[in-house]
């Protein structure tokens, strides 16, 4: 069993910046990748950055730019700081992460969201 637990959510004026955290715990022997993905209200999960065990990143092309995701392998943490915030990036964050457990059994398990409100 994994468990997720993410912080840094809440509300930010347009033109602010957020960092969200992410760290795992539990039965893990590696974490292959990590990463964020987002839902806005009406609109369907996307992703928006993630970041494989040798740190190579992906990110949607709406946050290249603002957003850097990075990871500490030695806390089991994915961070997504997040700057230029506008309103299109209003939604609840959730933290994705998938790797091996120490049976060897692959693993994906999701975080329970964190909201990002960006006003006007």
């Amino acid at each position: 069993q994994v468990q997720l637990v993410e912080s840094g959510g809440g509300l930010v004026q347009a033109g602010g910046s957020l960092t969200l955290s992410c760290a795992a715990s539990g039965r893990i022997f590696s974490i292959m990748s990590m990463g964020w993905h987002r839902q806005a209200p009406g609109k369907q999960r996307e992703l928006v950055a993630a970041i494989t065990s040798g740190r190579s990143t992906n990110y949607a092309d709406s946050v290249k730019g603002r957003f850097t995701i990075s990871r500490d392998n030695a806390k089991n943490t994915v961070y997504l700081q997040m700057t230029s915030l506008n309103s299109e990036d209003t939604a609840v964050y959730l933290c994705n992460v998938a790797g091996l457990d120490y049976g060897a059994r692959p693993f994906n398990y999701w975080g329970q969201g964190t909201q990002v409100i960006v006003s006007s």
